[in-house]
């Protein structure tokens, strides 16, 4: 079953459906960092994500007991009918597949919850099946979570974004594989910003679980070649090396757009707000509202605090879907529309700079701990208080740009 990559941006929705988690034998094959062979490329015809090929790890899931690490975009999708899908754990459990167990990372095995809302465990309703939070009071599953299981399948789509928290939990669960012999199967999906690299480069004394390992801001690398960079470069905890075995995609290329057709978390609507995600995720470490609480998130930003003088676009932030109390609720915020910017290749300082330039009182604009965790880094504050350009700051990130490039250059499986 293909996916096809013409999505519409208007049709983008976010879907309720069912994520879960399943069992595999604990008889290891011992093969690490396995990726199934993908057929040859053809750029005209439509992307089939790994999720469809079920034919090709239906196998490693028989007569195991399955765990899944799964959400709302956990989908296979219909050959005719690209907005028509199931979802992954109705598709296993249709073929008598023993999910024994479901583990949900950041906004819940629904998508339904706020940015940074602790999620809780339960029942799924429709299945009876244990819902287990990995974003609550723990983030890694526990030794005891992990008893019963013989493989853990995971597919969650990503955006290629170090701070978006989904890479962070496959790592985690990458670990406790490791550390509890029990192989992982990655199921990859397209990367919409998979086709640049850019971006400060974390640095290891900031590291947490909105970035992990040292890596650009944007990677450039869908979750399954990201995966296999992880366990071969030892960036595991105690450079433990998990079974790993990555199922790839057919016709999908780093160049090649893929319009998401379920929103992969409450504030990401559409495609636009997806390419503009690198650069206005970084006001999530300032008190600038970025679209949260409007029906525009990531394609706006303003604050009541920006001089009005000098913008002629205006807008209120209210509690909706996905930000029950946004930045800045209730205040008339000035900025900037971004909503028809075009697809981009790079993250723009610009929207930073001009925001700090433009606010009076310079103690109101940074949370310094938060746009540390975010940037990665503390040069990137320091060179925006010092007044650097965008092309002198850009100019900085280069050295670290190049090294990871030949670093990711190693894992890439499709061109």
């Amino acid at each position: 079953m293909a996916v096809f990559s013409i999505f519409k941006n208007t049709v983008l929705l976010l879907v309720f459906t069912l994520s879960s988690c399943g069992n595999h034998g604990k008889s290891q094959n011992k093969a690490l960092n396995k990726v199934v062979v993908r057929d040859t490329l053809d750029n005209d015809l439509p992307i089939t994500i790994a999720a469809n090929r079920i034919a090709t790890y239906l196998p490693l899931l028989e007569g195991k007991r399955v765990g899944i690490v799964a959400n709302q975009t956990s989908v296979l999708f219909k050959d005719t009918q690209p907005l028509s899908y199931t979802h992954i754990v109705d598709s296993l459990l249709a073929k008598h597949i023993n999910i024994k167990q479901v583990f949900a990372p950041e906004h819940g095995f629904r998508g339904d919850a706020d940015a940074g809302e602790k999620v809780s465990d339960g029942k799924d309703h429709k299945t009876g099946l244990p819902i287990i939070s990995l974003y609550g009071k723990n983030r890694k599953p526990s030794k005891e979570q992990l008893r019963d299981l013989d493989v853990i399948l995971f597919d969650i789509q990503d955006v290629g974004v170090r701070f978006y928290t989904y890479i962070a939990t496959m790592q985690l669960v990458m670990e406790a594989c490791a550390e509890n012999n029990i192989p992982i199967i990655v199921l990859d999906r397209p990367n919409p910003n998979g086709h640049y690299v850019d971006g400060p480069s974390m640095e290891t004394q900031h590291r947490g679980f909105l970035g992990m390992t040292n890596i650009p801001l944007v990677y450039g690398m869908t979750i399954g070649e990201y995966a296999n960079m992880i366990n071969k470069e030892g960036w595991l905890e105690n450079k433990v090396v998990a079974d790993l075995t990555v199922i790839p995609m057919e016709n999908y290329n780093h160049s090649k757009d893929y319009i998401l057709p379920i929103r992969p978390s409450p504030n990401l609507p559409n495609i636009t707000s997806i390419y503009l995600y690198p650069s206005l995720g970084l006001f999530e470490g300032t008190n600038v509202n970025a679209g949260r609480g409007t029906e525009f998130q990531f394609q706006r930003y303003g604050a009541s605090f920006l001089d009005s003088t000098q913008y002629d676009f205006k807008y209120t932030p209210a509690p909706n879907f996905g930000s029950k109390d946004p930045k800045q609720k209730d205040k008339i915020c000035y900025g900037k529309d971004l909503s028809k910017t075009p697809k981009m290749n790079t993250v723009n300082l610009d929207y930073l700079l001009d925001a700090y330039k433009n606010t009076k009182d310079k103690s109101l604009f940074f949370n310094t701990s938060g746009f540390t965790k975010h940037a990665g880094t503390t040069e990137l504050q320091k060179q925006i208080e010092a007044g650097l350009s965008q092309e002198e700051i850009r100019k900085t990130w280069q050295n670290d740009i190049a090294q990871f490039k030949e670093i990711r250059a190693k894992y890439l499986i499709y061109n």
